[in-house]
């Protein structure tokens, strides 16, 4: 392939090559090298200062590398030029003794996926990531929607032309994008791209993100994946489709189930619900979060699951006879603000837990759970998620096996970063606090 791969850079005109990797936050960091030393950074690594990353080392044991991953070759092509091209691999981070570094996001995800491939499974994930479009006012960058469109609107969705640019340059790295369209909100759309290995999907996953951004600045306009930009209206999620794989065949299927569940299935559910409180904290990481996870906008907060019931937690789409690969699980709950490595790895965790364990589900719930009183919630033994990122914290505090996911390092680290974001929200004074209290008090 490494063969391949040089053909292919001199095919293309490429000079520079970007490495790319990620935070604990799963913000895109980036390198640059002329291309003639990427042989060399194959072979012996590109050296970088681990200290100056968010949640990566101290500044007395910095020194780290990335090595490129070669099956992440792309062309990106907004860097296009008659004097030679940029091309971008994505990268894993190296310790100078060569072991892995076991704060690296993509590392973590790795290392879920490797115990998952012990018990023979192969874990494959849809996730679909929701996004607002907004415009500028005198250079300044507000939550003003760039259109008035509504779900699939046609006369007033003013972005058809953007997001058509913005699924050509997906394809450009190798993203398989199967649907786009205009979301429920103002301003608010949806580009989904083909379910793939969980690695694969977090890699085309965070490369999204930076390019939808990259096309919308072209248009002096912003793309934010921020869950609850405009308050009174819908916000972004990121509904993952999940299933498990064994030899080729899709082993959440048994066709003599009412649901065509398999009993791995619903063990995978249980876990994911078991552990939903303490995933709250990896898959809605913010402060603002929190603000979508409401009852009334579709963001489900109920701990529950059922067929084609989209407010419970988890989601059973409809089977289409004949297509049993596509059986699968949607956990509606995760925001697109997350770091993908870390969410996936999480959920994944929390699957395999209900499996090796052999937990069951609660019955479903086919009713709309938003119209439930606290008295109803009672009976039924229906928890919420937490309702505050604080409370998600303590949450994972409490649950080894998110932690264990997660690793000490990254755990640590995470939780110190999120508590410091939790504690500058609390001391902060809002603009709603003096209009609703400064003349009164």
């Amino acid at each position: 392939m490494k063969n391949e791969i040089f053909e292919q850079l001199e095919k293309d005109n490429v000079r520079f090559v970007n490495l790319q990797f990620s935070d604990i936050f799963g913000m895109v960091k980036n390198l640059t090298i002329p291309v003639q030393h990427l042989e060399d950074s194959l072979e012996y690594g590109t050296w970088f200062d681990g200290s100056s990353i968010e949640g990566f080392t101290r500044i007395h044991e910095s020194d780290m590398y990335l090595k490129p991953d070669l099956g992440t070759y792309a062309i990106i092509p907004w860097h296009n030029s008659s004097e030679g091209n940029t091309a971008r691999f994505i990268c894993d981070v190296y310790k100078p003794d060569g072991a892995p570094f076991s704060g690296d996001p993509r590392n973590i995800l790795k290392k879920a996926l490797n115990e998952a491939k012990q018990l023979g499974f192969e874990y494959n994930v849809g996730p679909e990531l929701e996004f607002f479009l907004l415009r500028k006012e005198n250079g300044r960058l507000l939550p003003l929607p760039h259109d008035g469109g509504g779900y699939f609107d046609m006369t007033a969705d003013q972005a058809y032309d953007i997001r058509r640019e913005m699924n050509s340059a997906l394809q450009k790295f190798g993203i398989n994008v199967e649907a786009s369209h205009h979301e429920v909100a103002i301003g608010q759309h949806e580009i989904d791209f083909r379910y793939a290995d969980a690695l694969k999907a977090a890699d085309n996953g965070t490369t999204m993100r930076f390019v939808l951004k990259a096309v919308a600045q072209q248009h002096d306009l912003h793309v934010t994946f921020m869950p609850k930009p405009i308050a009174g209206i819908n916000g972004s999620g990121m509904h993952v489709h999940q299933s498990l794989f064994k030899d080729g065949r899709n082993i959440f299927f048994d066709d003599s189930d009412r649901y065509k569940l398999s009993k791995t299935a619903y063990s995978f559910i249980a876990g994911q619900l078991r552990h939903a409180r303490a995933m709250s904290a990896i898959l809605s990481p913010t402060v603002n979060s929190y603000k979508r996870l409401v009852p009334g906008y579709e963001a489900p907060v109920y701990l529950s699951w059922g067929n084609t019931n989209r407010s419970a937690l988890i989601r059973i789409p409809r089977y289409s006879k004949g297509k049993s690969q596509s059986t699968r699980c949607e956990l509606r709950c995760p925001d697109p603000s997350c770091n993908l490595y870390l969410a996936f790895a999480v959920m994944l965790k929390a699957g395999l837990d209900g499996i090796m364990n052999g937990l069951e589900p609660p019955s479903p719930i086919e009713e709309n759970l938003y119209g439930f009183d606290n008295r109803k919630l009672e009976e039924l033994h229906i928890e919420t998620l937490p309702s505050s990122l604080n409370e998600a914290l303590k949450c994972l505090k409490s649950d080894s096996v998110i932690k264990e996911a997660l690793g000490q390092h990254t755990y640590e680290k995470y939780l110190e970063a999120k508590i410091e974001e939790w504690n500058s929200y609390r001391m902060h004074v809002t603009s709603w606090e003096i209009e609703r209290y400064l003349e009164k008090y």
